[in-house]
């Protein structure tokens, strides 16, 4: 098994769960900004023979069904969420590329332990979804069974939501960036355990052997881009709900001036943001 740390790769394809417009908006912004680093992890994927059929799980608003997609002209995926808002929105983003032949949209709840046919697929993509599931366990057996014999299950997870701030900023409140994610830590820890799991040992379990695993340091300069400024605005806002609690006043109130678009020191005004985060895959075989 090897490990890679090295700039160039990313994936974000959405969660099983229900989400609103913000997290259709992290999505977005999310394949916007990391798009070379999904294609460069499509791009690695230990694959014995190209894929033809392919499932994308937790598909959101369709980064990885596109990167599959663009990666493997031959192949189709079958685009998989909970959200009918994100299933519509990649329906028609998938008319716009003219491929909608390529493309079938399933909503379903990985949850519910009763999946939908999804085919035999040569090829299972599941990019920060695996850690919404309630019963990882058992959707990880569920994506064995469904697999092709020699078919390969590609995991992508995130170590946590990125950063984007210097770590004096803000200039009132230094550190403030890392005193939210630890305020948020508390609930992630209680509602989404599986978060920053170590998936290697639960694929084994599944039945899978892992052939490879890379973990990938992201640190993406933003140089006054608008799309990374609009990308930490709304994961700061998506953060500070989870984090409020666990908050000084005066952290919360500098952390709201730096969600407020009219205010000068807002993020979507700062020219020295970055994404700053690590995905780990897993590439694991239906042996």
């Amino acid at each position: 098994m090897t490990k890679t740390h090295q700039h160039p790769s990313h994936g974000r394809s959405g969660r099983p769960g229900g989400h609103g417009h913000g997290q259709a908006e992290i999505l977005d912004l999310d394949a916007e900004v990391l798009a070379e680093h999904l294609a460069s992890i499509a791009a690695w994927l230990p694959l014995k023979a190209e894929p033809r059929r392919i499932v994308d799980l937790g598909c959101g608003t369709g980064a990885g069904t596109f990167a599959l997609l663009e990666r493997f002209p031959e192949a189709h995926v079958t685009a998989v969420d909970a959200s009918a808002d994100h299933l519509e929105v990649l329906r028609v983003r998938a008319r716009a590329r003219g491929v909608p032949d390529r493309v079938r949209t399933v909503q379903a709840d990985l949850d519910s332990g009763h999946w939908p046919d999804l085919g035999t697929p040569d090829l299972v993509w599941a990019s920060a979804s695996m850690h919404h599931m309630a019963h990882p366990d058992r959707a990880l057996r569920s994506v064995h069974g469904l697999l092709a014999p020699g078919g390969l299950f590609a995991v992508v997870e995130l170590d946590g939501f990125p950063r984007f701030l210097p770590a004096d900023a803000p200039e009132s409140r230094p550190g403030l960036e890392e005193r939210a994610h630890s305020g948020a830590d508390g609930f992630h820890a209680q509602h989404v355990p599986h978060r920053g799991a170590d998936w290697g040992p639960m694929l084994t379990a599944a039945g899978f052997a892992v052939e490879d695993e890379r973990t990938v340091t992201v640190d993406i300069k933003g140089n006054g881009s608008e799309a990374v400024g609009r990308y930490a605005h709304a994961g700061l806002q998506r953060i500070r709900g989870s984090a409020a609690p666990a908050l000084s006043p005066e952290d919360l109130a500098a952390l709201d001036e730096l969600l407020d678009p009219t205010s000068p020191h807002s993020v979507l005004h700062r020219d020295d943001l970055a994404v700053r985060t690590e995905r780990t895959v897993w590439a694991a075989r239906r042996t």
